[in-house]
Parts: structure tokens; sequence; C-alpha cells
């Protein structure tokens, strides 16, 4: 006999079959469970495994419920979003790819050691070859305490920001097309500074300066605000993309981005 049909005969019986109300039933159970606890305890030690079973069901269903309700949340979100767009600060010195003017605009928030990141770096390039000329591509950062090469990392592609925004972006490329090299730490980062043309002695300088620090905090700060607490995390117009998502996903959101009239390609 299952350990379910178990309990609700023992029940039925101790309530002497009466005919009552299911909030009365739950009172009427719950205290014959409080007076009586070896009611549950011996039911379980006689049907261990039909326990188990049971056990297992519910946290299947409670899984099941519960990422039903994440989906749904979630979804209401992104609705809401559309309404009310997250705005990312655009500094007068950012450095911007694609068409400066451009009505779409993709912000990245990310970490250069991160493998989901590099994941989202293939979905920058796959999204600037896509809509050329009408997507402009910020890169912001959030350097994960974990990853031993992030910051540093970060730092290069800053300091090498201050000199050539076109050489940060190369190097941003060359770090995540090499990922696995920053195992080697700044002898990588030193070799992939000076083969994209950075001043070396310039960036030595400017590494540890404070514009550099307050850059990096900045980005952090704001992808936090966001609720952004993992990367790599994305603003596309506004609506955020919040993980690895791949092309086909944000090719969806202009699509409904364009449907609800708040873009024009």
């Amino acid at each position: 006999m299952k350990l379910l049909n178990v309990l609700i005969l023992f029940l039925i019986s101790a309530l002497f079959a009466s005919c009552t109300s299911d909030e009365k039933m739950k009172e009427q159970m719950t205290k014959i469970l409080k007076d009586d606890p070896k009611v549950l305890t011996e039911a379980i030690e006689k049907h261990p495994a039909e326990f188990i079973e049971a056990l297992q069901r519910a946290a299947k269903n409670a899984q099941e419920e519960m990422g039903k309700k994440r989906e749904e949340e979630e979804k209401k979100k992104l609705e809401d979003s559309f309404d009310k767009p997250l705005v990312a600060e655009i500094r007068k010195d950012e450095a911007i790819r694609g068409n400066k003017s451009a009505p779409l605009t993709l912000v990245e928030y990310s970490d250069f050691e991160c493998p989901f990141c590099s994941r989202g770096y293939e979905t920058v390039v796959a999204l600037l070859k896509k809509y050329d000329g009408k997507i402009r591509f910020i890169y912001k950062h959030l350097p994960l305490s974990f990853h031993e090469q992030a910051m540093i990392s970060a730092k290069y592609y800053e300091a090498i920001r201050l000199q050539d925004e076109k050489k940060a972006f190369a190097f941003h490329d060359e770090v995540f097309k090499n990922q696995k090299k920053l195992k080697n730490g700044e002898a990588f980062l030193q070799a992939t500074a000076k083969q994209v043309g950075a001043d070396l002695a310039k960036l030595k300088k400017d590494l540890n300066s404070e514009a550099v620090q307050k850059r990096i905090a900045d980005d952090s700060k704001e992808a936090g605000s966001f609720g952004m607490q993992g990367t790599p995390g994305f603003l596309i117009n506004g609506i955020p993309v919040r993980g690895a998502y791949p092309p086909e996903y944000f090719v969806d959101l202009v699509d409904k981005l364009e449907k609800k009239g708040k873009l024009k390609l």
C-alpha cells in the first residue's frame, strides 16, 4: 500500500469518517500529527521505499512549479523592460564600436577570464555583422573576484583605451580569441598589448592610475545596480539579458522592439 494511502486511511479512521470542510479537515489532521507525531514516523518506518518515492515526486513537482514561476516572473520582467528600459551611462570618452549614432545600442558587462564571456564575445561579433551600420557596441567591466586574471586584464584594456580606442578593441578581441593563454598572466597581456601597437611605457604608467581603477569600479557598480551579479550581462536598447545567450535571442528582442514601435532600423 502506498504511503499516502496509509496516512489517509489512518486519518480518516481517526476522524470517524465524519463530514467536514477541507479547512476543518486540515486543522484536524494538523492536530492529530502534532499530538501524536508517531502517526507519521511509524508510517515512514513501515513503508520507507514508498516514502522516498513520494518525497522524490514531491521534490520534482516542486522544482517544476518553481521553474514555471521563475519563467513567468522573467517573462513579466522582460515585458516590463520594454516600457521601462535600463539606461546605461554613455560617457563622453566612451569607446564605441560601430556607428556611434546607431539606433541600436548593445552594452556588455564582462569579465575577460569568464568562459561564458568568450561565448558572449562570439555573440557580439555576430550581432555587429548582422546589424552593420545600425548598431553600436560598448564594452564595460565586471571582473569577478574569483578570476585571477580578470582585474588585471580589465586594467590593461582601460590603459590601452586611454591611448586609442581602436587598439583597445583590438586587445579585447585578441584576449577573447586566446582566452586560455590568460593562464600565463601578464606575460600574455603584455605581448598582446605590444601586438596591437600600444605604447608599453605609457601603459605601465596608466595601469594602476586612479582613472583606470575608477572606470572599472564605476562599470561594476552600474552592473550591480541593474542586478547583474554574473557575467556576461547585456543591455540591448535597455533590455537586460543576463547570461551568454546566442545571437538569435538578441535578434528576437530586436524584432520585438521594432514591433512595439520602440526601434526603427
